[in-house]
């Protein structure tokens, strides 16, 4: 039998990941998959797949999409997120946003990490200002790195009509659903988006 390669057990968790890119893995499946991948590979138990998961995440290896969720992204990984804007201003763009996403309203009390974003991406020239961040939760930033603003605002709008659409008891139900049809209209008129489609009438996406 060939003798088994020798491989930290911090590399072989990464390896793992590195095998994964863009997929969003839950700790506890991670956890079952490593112990059984190293026991099986390496003869032995993993010593403590928690730590080396925490500690990919806190290097940057790992981005954590939602709380006890992580993701490989090969773009991003090891690049620091935030580092254009200060603990104050951070602080500042929190409790200006009540400490909650600008977007969905849910925040730590509703266990999701919250981030601190750029209005206008920095690739465009956005700057880390307090005037140029919003609060956004992991899921929607998450969202929004992979589409573009337009994008994920259409997005939102066609799921909220079709929950608005849905229950007809809610109060202003009507007056929410001719002002989302409204936005709606203005990215069809001005041809914003048309690959997200909307139909005019059924409110789910295609």
């Amino acid at each position: 039998m060939p003798e088994k390669k020798k491989i930290s057990q911090i590399e072989f968790v990464r390896s793992y990941f590195l095998q994964r890119p863009m997929q969003v893995i839950s700790h506890t499946k991670a956890k079952e998959d490593l112990e059984t991948a190293y026991l099986t590979v390496m003869g032995k138990r993993l010593e403590d797949s928690d730590r080396a998961i925490r500690k990919l995440h806190g290097d940057g290896f790992l981005e954590k999409v939602a709380k006890g969720q992580y993701m490989y992204n090969p773009e991003t990984s090891g690049k620091v997120e935030f580092d254009e804007f200060t603990s104050a201003e951070k602080k500042t763009i929190l409790e200006r946003d009540g400490y909650k996403c600008v977007i969905c309203g849910l925040g730590r009390e509703n266990g999701l990490d919250l981030h601190i974003d750029h209005i206008k991406p920095r690739s465009l020239g956005g700057q880390g200002t307090v005037e140029n961040g919003q609060t956004l939760c992991a899921p929607h930033n998450f969202l929004k790195k992979n589409l573009s603003q337009t994008e994920t605002g259409k997005k939102i709008f066609i799921r909220l009509l079709g929950l608005v659409q849905e229950s007809e008891s809610e109060p202003n139900a009507s007056n929410l659903e001719s002002f989302l049809i409204e936005v709606l209209k203005v990215y069809e008129k001005h041809g914003i988006d048309g690959h997200i489609h909307w139909d005019g009438s059924d409110s789910k996406e295609k």
